[in-house]
């Protein structure tokens, strides 16, 4: 699954990158994440209860943070494991890049999923994928007072 997106956010790079490494905001705007935890600079563990369709999971894995060139760009990956629901892996590119007062944040995700999640199909996990990120863009854009731009939506 690829997933790429822009978002325009009302507040400073610097403050969007402080935001995106604060694990209590990332805590907050990952939908249904239940913890996250700092392990050092550069890896967290994460609990994340998803619904995909029928199928309910809760997925236990770590985050690392790799390439970061503060407060421009970073690449987080990670890997979440869901019992016999299945498995999450994958990573994203994050760019941020200053336009004006705002930031326009930019991200490309690459993903697999496998277990019975990938049994559902790739347009009920794809549907619910840009759905997460959505609920997630929005929440961080709140954290600033703003709703997000939306610069262009992500490919249908």
């Amino acid at each position: 699954m690829d997933l790429k997106g822009e978002y325009r956010l009302a507040a400073p790079r610097q403050a969007v990158w402080e935001a995106l490494n604060d694990p209590q905001v990332l805590r907050a705007c990952i939908p249904g994440c239940t913890e996250l935890e700092r392990i050092d600079a550069t890896h967290m563990t994460a609990t994340v209860v998803t619904k995909i369709g029928p199928v309910k999971a809760t997925f236990a894995g770590e985050v690392r943070l790799e390439n970061i060139q503060p407060p421009e760009r970073y690449t987080i990956t990670g890997e979440g494991k869901g019992g016999i629901a299945g498995f999450a892996k994958g990573g994203a590119d994050v760019h941020l890049a200053e336009d004006g007062e705002g930031t326009v944040l930019s991200y490309d995700v690459k993903a697999q999923v496998g277990g019975k999640i990938a049994q559902l199909g790739s347009r009920l996990v794809d549907s619910t994928a840009r759905k997460l990120a959505e609920q997630f863009f929005a929440c961080l854009a709140a954290r600033f007072d703003e709703a997000p731009d939306q610069v262009a939506p992500p490919p249908a």
